[in-house]
C-alpha cells in the first residue's frame, strides 16, 4: 500500500529551505559513496538526469561525499542492472536511479544488494508483470505531483500571453508526463476563469511523441503547431523537448512571437538565442536536485527513509516555477505565486486525472 509521508518529507526538506534562502553549509568530509545510473539520455540532458546529478554534486560539495555516475549501453533492465552491479561492486553504498524505467531493475537490485541503499526517482519498484510492488527497507521511492507544477506554469503562461492557442508535447504517454499535461490544461482554464485570459488548447495540439530521445521529431511537432498558430508549446519530453526549444529559438530569432515552456529544471538558459534573449517563457519544475540531495543528507543524519514512498508537492516545496525570469511580467509572476500558495494551502486542488481534459 502506498504511503505518503508528508511529515517525513518535511523533515527531509529542511535542506531545501536553507538552499532556497541561499544559505551554505560548512563543507564536511564523509566516507559515503553515492553512485548514479543515468536513464536514456546523457548527464547533461537539461532534464531528469542532469537535475538528479546536480543534487548529488551539491551534496559532494557540502558534505564531502564521493560520487560517480555510469551511463548504460541501453535502456533494458539488464543494461541498468549491469551498471548498478558495477557501482555496488565498487563499494558505492547509495545508488540513485532517475526515472520510471528503473522500476524493475531496482526491484531486483534491492534484493540482490541488501547492503546498498537505493533511491528511485519517479517510480516504484515492481516485477516485470506488475504483479508485485515492493519498496524494500534499503530503498526509498520518490514521486512528484507534476500536475501542480503544470498548473502553475499554465497560469503564468496564460497571464503573460493573454490570448491565443497553446499546445503540449509529451515524450512517452506515462503518468508523470500525463500529469504535467493535465495540470497545464487546468492552469490555463483557471487563468481564463479568474484572470480574464482567453487561451485555447485543441486536441490536435496535444501530442505524445512516444520517446524521450527523438530531438528531430520534437522540432517537427513544434514546427507543425507553430504553423497552425500555436503561441506557446509546453514540452514534457526530455530530448524531444530539446527539439521544441530549438524550433522556438529558430522562430524567435526571425521575429516570430512564439514560446516554449520547459520542464523538470529551469530551461531558460537552453532557450537563449541572441543577446541573452530566451525562447523559454517559464519552466514547470520538479526539484530533482533537492530530492537526491535530501536523500543523501538524510542518510548521513541516520534518517534514511528506507521502505517508504515519498511524494513531493507544493505542500512541501517539491514543485514550482523559476522565481526569476525576465520573460514573465511582474503580474504574471505574482499570479503564479498566488496560485502556488493556494495549491500549497489546499485552496486549489489540481486533479491527477484526465476527466474533462484532453488525453
Amino acid at each position: 500500500m502506498k504511503k505518503i509521508l508528508t511529515i517525513a518529507v518535511s523533515v527531509l526538506l529542511i535542506a531545501t529551505s536553507a538552499f532556497a534562502a541561499g544559505k551554505k553549509k560548512d563543507s564536511k568530509k564523509s566516507n559515503l559513496r553515492v553512485g548514479m545510473v543515468t536513464d536514456s539520455g546523457t548527464i547533461d540532458d537539461k532534464s531528469f538526469n542532469q537535475g538528479t546529478w546536480e543534487g548529488i554534486l551539491r551534496a559532494q560539495k557540502d558534505m564531502g561525499i564521493k560520487t560517480k555516475y555510469l551511463k548504460p549501453a541501453g535502456t533494458t533492465e539488464a543494461d541498468y542492472l549491469k551498471e548498478i552491479g558495477n557501482l555496488a561492486d565498487a563499494g558505492y553504498q547509495m545508488i540513485i536511479c532517475p526515472g520510471f524505467k528503473f522500476e524493475t531493475a531496482v526491484y531486483a537490485a534491492q534484493k540482490k544488494y541488501p547492503n546498498v541503499l537505493f533511491v528511485l526517482l519517479d517510480g516504484k519498484p515492481h516485477t516485470a508483470d506488475y504483479s508485485t510492488f515492493e519498496t524494500a527497507k534499503n530503498t526509498v521511492a520518490v514521486s512528484w505531483l507534476e500536475q501542480e507544477s503544470g498548473f502553475v506554469a499554465g497560469v503564468a503562461a496564460a497571464v503573460q500571453i493573454k490570448e491565443g492557442k497553446f499546445g503540449f508535447i509529451g515524450g512517452m504517454e506515462i503518468p508523470a508526463v500525463q500529469k504535467f499535461n493535465w495540470g497545464w490544461q487546468q492552469g490555463i482554464a483557471y487563468a481564463n476563469a479568474n484572470y480574464g485570459t482567453k487561451i485555447s488548447i485543441d486536441a490536435e495540439n496535444v501530442v505524445y511523441q512516444g520517446t524521450f530521445s527523438d530531438v528531430a521529431a520534437g522540432q517537427q511537432l513544434a514546427a507543425s503547431m507553430y504553423d497552425k498558430g500555436v503561441k506557446v508549446v509546453f514540452a514534457a519530453a526530455g530530448g524531444v523537448g530539446v527539439g521544441v526549444i530549438n524550433e522556438a529559438k529558430t522562430r524567435r530569432s526571425t521575429g516570430k512571437d512564439v514560446w516554449m515552456v520547459g520542464v523538470d529544471v529551469d530551461q531558460y538558459n537552453d532557450g537563449i538565442y541572441a543577446k541573452g534573449k530566451s525562447a523559454v517563457l517559464t519552466s514547470a519544475q520538479k526539484f530533482l536536485d533537492r530530492a537526491s540531495y535530501d536523500m543523501i543528507e538524510a542518510q548521513l543524519a541516520g534518517k534514511f527513509p528506507g521502505g517508504q514512498e515519498l511524494e513531493l508537492s507544493a505542500a512541501n516545496d517539491g514543485i514550482g516555477i523559476p522565481v526569476k525570469n525576465p520573460n514573465l511580467s511582474a503580474d504574471a509572476q505574482k499570479k503564479a505565486d498566488e496560485v502556488l500558495a493556494l495549491i500549497k494551502s489546499g485552496g486549489i486542488k489540481v486533479a491527477a486525472s484526465a476527466d474533462g481534459l484532453i488525453k
